[in-house]
């Protein structure tokens, strides 16, 4: 492979981490739409912060990309309707694990789109707005990280007063197993991807945007790094295959050897982290006046006869999806929303897809069980794989004591999350179910302090 990336220097974060095998099975499935037909259900909180409030009511008509449900304040969200037809009901509806929240179910009667949607397939190169108007059309559009997080994009968008930002890093490490919607938008839509890029540049006024991509993205490299000469202060960085590389804080390590501090921001040492999904609905937002209303969900697993990178309307239930690769094996232990080390397991399959749903996983019954839980052989494995620094055998042992003085000191609340202490643990510990347990409680202290 005689790519320009190899001659370039491979990056990556230090300390800890974890090689789980790839199994991106689903790389070369391109993109598919899907139609949405008979119902969805959209959820007035599915991006951290105050929940929206709907602002139509049963029996209104709505259209595609209309706004349905206003932020409720500055970190909160706006809500657009993936589809057009009559709204059906406001009311709770269960999510993907069974919790009951609001939402707005939509009868889809047909596909009438707000006129002022751009819906051609041509680039629109040209960036007109200003940077404020960027972030406003970015906000109106009810933009949320698409990495996973779901956090409301205006407001990474925002650098505090005080603060200032150098660099923007896009993340494309896509480092989750099986996860392959990223590589789909940078393989089918470079180019709108770069000039999504080239906006957030403009909004937030840096000067360089580094894209930072897995070595084994070769053919993304490749094509991302074909379009930097017109693209100007942007700069292709290839990563070590390492999990969990696309973690902000390894990321931007990785890719300018610079440290977030323990409850700090990106933006401290001056740096903005987006997700490659985040800049390309920037591009539609902005270049297109898309609101996002649909995303790609990677649908995949080991024991299903097809693959897919499903383009799906918000809202459109999960059933579906798994009904266009043949339904649920009865070989499937599992059906996870999101990848096999941070997705949750789905005890209600049948629910509808979120802003942020990344892909769907069916986990083979083989796979889907925990070892056997044995007594800790103080092997240290779990202190060296964490990327935190953190003592997952520690902090296991204080949660299980109720001791979350001692966890705050130990800073239990700056653990991402990642699972690789569990995945290395010759033990089969638990430790990131106690370590989640200490983190809420450790948390709920601090904003009681406040």
């Amino acid at each position: 492979m005689n790519f320009r990336f190899m001659s370039m220097k491979i990056k990556t974060f230090k300390h800890g981490g974890i090689h789980p095998d790839d199994n991106k099975i689903s790389a070369e499935s391109a993109i598919e739409t899907v139609t949405p037909e008979g119902i969805v259900q959209i959820f007035l909180s599915q991006h951290i912060g105050a929940p929206a409030t709907s602002v139509v009511a049963k029996g209104d008509k709505v259209k595609t990309g209309q706004l349905i449900a206003k932020a409720t304040g500055f970190v909160s969200a706006n809500i657009h309707s993936s589809v057009s037809g009559t709204v059906r009901s406001i009311d709770l509806v269960a999510d993907h694990l069974g919790i009951k929240k609001e939402a707005i179910t939509i009868n889809v009667e047909n596909d009438e789109w707000q006129e002022d949607i751009d819906r051609s397939d041509d680039i629109v190169r040209e960036i007109k707005l200003t940077a404020e108007e960027i972030l406003k059309k970015v906000a109106d559009s009810g933009l949320v990280g698409l990495g996973g997080a779901a956090f409301p994009s205006h407001v990474k968008l925002s650098v505090p007063p005080g603060k200032k930002a150098e660099c923007l890093i896009i993340n494309a490490a896509e480092c989750e197993p099986y996860l392959t919607s990223d590589y789909r938008v940078m393989m089918e839509h470079t180019e709108e991807l770069m000039i999504g890029v080239q906006i957030l540049k403009k909004a937030t006024g840096v000067p360089v945007a580094y894209i930072g991509v897995e070595v084994n993205k070769p053919e993304a490299i490749k094509k991302l790094n074909a379009l930097t000469s017109e693209y100007k202060g942007i700069t292709i960085v290839p990563l070590k295959k390492k999990y969990p590389q696309g973690g902000e804080k390894q990321l931007i390590k990785a890719v300018i050897n610079r440290e977030v501090s323990s409850g700090g921001l990106p933006v401290d040492v001056g740096a903005i982290v987006h997700n490659v999904g985040t800049a390309f609905s920037v591009y539609e937002a902005v270049q297109k006046n898309k609101p996002l209303i649909d995303n790609i969900v990677t649908v995949t697993g080991k024991n299903i006869p097809v693959q897919k990178n499903l383009l799906v309307r918000v809202g459109t239930p999960v059933s579906k999806l798994l009904d266009i690769v043949g339904g649920i094996p009865e070989t499937t232990g599992k059906v996870i929303f999101g990848g096999p080390m941070m997705g949750k397991a789905a005890s209600n399959p049948n629910a509808p897809t979120q802003k942020s749903t990344s892909a769907i996983l069916l986990m083979p019954d083989e796979e889907s069980h925990r070892g056997k839980p044995s007594s800790c052989i103080r092997c240290a494995r779990c202190v060296a794989v964490c990327t935190m620094n953190l003592e997952p055998y520690l902090l296991k042992r204080l949660s299980e004591r109720k001791m979350f003085e001692e966890s705050e000191k130990n800073s239990a609340h700056d653990c991402i999350e990642c699972g690789s202490c569990v995945y290395t643990c010759p033990a089969n510990i638990p430790l990131l179910d106690y370590i989640r347990l200490s983190k809420v409680e450790v948390l709920k202290m601090k904003r009681n302090r406040k």
